[in-house]
């Protein structure tokens, strides 16, 4: 391991395999950044914000940090420059354009009681980026008021040594060469909703209450994720039942939704960058509608084929091969930027019609759990899937967002509708001006 003087020995950074590509289809309509959103109860104060921030990057060595082109791939090079943190003033999870090498694969804003931080998925997921957040805002805290907490979490103490395995490549480290790929993709069911123009990008969360949801989720012997990914799946199926297809085209309609699985507990993996795969349980409506308990028993029949080593294993195999495999290797990479984004579009989001993540339950030390009444997390914006969810849960509150490159607000409507019927409240907020 390495001590806290020893930080900057690490001069560069591999970018790992979901790095690699959302580096080279990053852009100002599919930006590869998402936000991560703390409401304090009293207005933010930039000054202390600033100084909180620059005493958490020595410990997030990693994350101090620009994007370089080598001849062959990008990679992150260390800086002695410190982020600075800034007024929020345009649309959330802006494109950073850090491919030029001037800019933080991060940003920390702050807006009114809110402090919002926007990292590109190059540099972590959102398991890494809970972590970095907890630790900004004990720091905050600490700064502010004095606040010592007894038990910090999984939140990074300031003066603790670094661990190599905070930065490593989890994908590679677990990678079996043997294990044969997943399946193909197949062709689903996309959004026909109107973008809006390029950078623009909208918020919307509900907010309800925990504990109606858990009781549902057991009463339906399935996990909170399962229940909420059926009432989304059902709302989509609702939407395309009314839309104006024919009945012979909504037949052939599938629904498949991007459900992204953090593998850190399954591997024992520490890493604060990405560690994780998307799984895509789904809806084929060829063999006709779902009843809400029929679409939870698909889930959940699906969730107990594919969640499991064996299978993870797979996928694992299938992104770290195409990395080493040699005819990529070589390719220089302005071919790379190229053909990467067109492989993408026709290949990375075709298999899913929108996404929903559960980040699960956010704890902050007991003493600053009355200093910060919600916790957000927002998807980053895509051209293809035109709306996505995350889920996060903090005290006893769940914050369901969506992100969006489309005005529309149909499936979100259908959503909460249910959620309402079951007479669960629901407290809406959004960006939209």
């Amino acid at each position: 391991m390495s001590s806290v003087t020893d930080k900057k020995k690490h001069s560069f950074y591999a970018l790992d395999n979901a790095g690699f590509l959302y580096t080279a289809i990053a852009s100002s309509r599919m930006s590869a950044v998402y936000r991560m959103s703390a409401g304090l109860t009293k207005d933010v104060d930039p000054q202390i914000l600033q100084q909180a921030l620059d005493h958490v990057i020595t410990r997030f060595p990693y994350f101090q940090v620009t994007l370089k082109r080598g001849f062959f791939w990008y990679y992150y090079e260390h800086t002695d420059q410190k982020p600075e943190v800034e007024a929020e003033s345009h649309y959330p999870c802006k494109n950073m354009r850090q491919r030029q090498g001037k800019t933080f694969p991060f940003r920390v804003l702050y807006f009114k009681r809110y402090i919002h931080l926007e990292f590109n998925h190059s540099l972590c997921d959102g398991g890494g980026g809970i972590i970095f957040l907890q630790t900004l805002l004990i720091e905050y805290f600490r700064l502010q008021k004095g606040i010592v907490p007894a038990e910090i979490g999984i939140a990074k103490d300031l003066a603790s040594e670094v661990d190599p395995q905070e930065f490593e490549d989890s994908f590679k480290v677990y990678y079996k060469e043997k294990v044969p790929p997943p399946s193909g993709i197949k062709k689903v069911y996309h959004f026909d909703f109107e973008l809006l123009n390029k950078g623009e990008y909208l918020l919307l969360t509900g907010k309800v209450p925990l504990e109606p949801i858990y009781r549902l989720a057991k009463e339906n012997k399935c996990s909170i994720t399962q229940y909420i990914l059926a009432l989304y799946m059902e709302s989509i199926q609702d939407y395309i039942k009314n839309s104006s297809l024919s009945e012979r085209q909504k037949r052939r309609q599938r629904i498949a939704i991007n459900l992204p699985v953090d593998l850190r507990k399954m591997f024992s993996s520490i890493t604060l960058r990405n560690f994780f795969i998307s799984l895509s349980p789904d809806l084929d409506l060829s063999m006709g509608y779902y009843s809400r308990e029929e679409i939870i028993e698909q889930i959940k029949g699906y969730m107990g084929l594919y969640m499991n080593k064996k299978h993870i294993y797979r996928y694992i195999s299938r992104n770290i091969r195409n990395e080493k495999f040699i005819v990529l290797r070589v390719i220089p990479l302005w071919i790379k930027k190229i053909a990467m984004p067109i492989i993408y579009k026709l290949y990375g989001e075709r298999g899913y019609t929108s996404g929903l993540s559960n980040l699960g339950l956010v704890r902050l030390p007991a003493e600053l759990e009355g200093l910060v009444d919600s916790i957000e997390v927002f998807p980053a914006p895509s051209s293809e899937s035109r709306l996505k969810m995350v889920m996060i849960s903090y005290k006893n509150q769940i914050a369901l967002s969506f992100g969006k490159t489309s005005a529309d607000t149909s499936i979100e409507r259908l959503f909460f509708t249910k959620i309402r019927e079951l007479g669960i409240p629901v407290k809406i907020e959004t960006n939209k001006r």
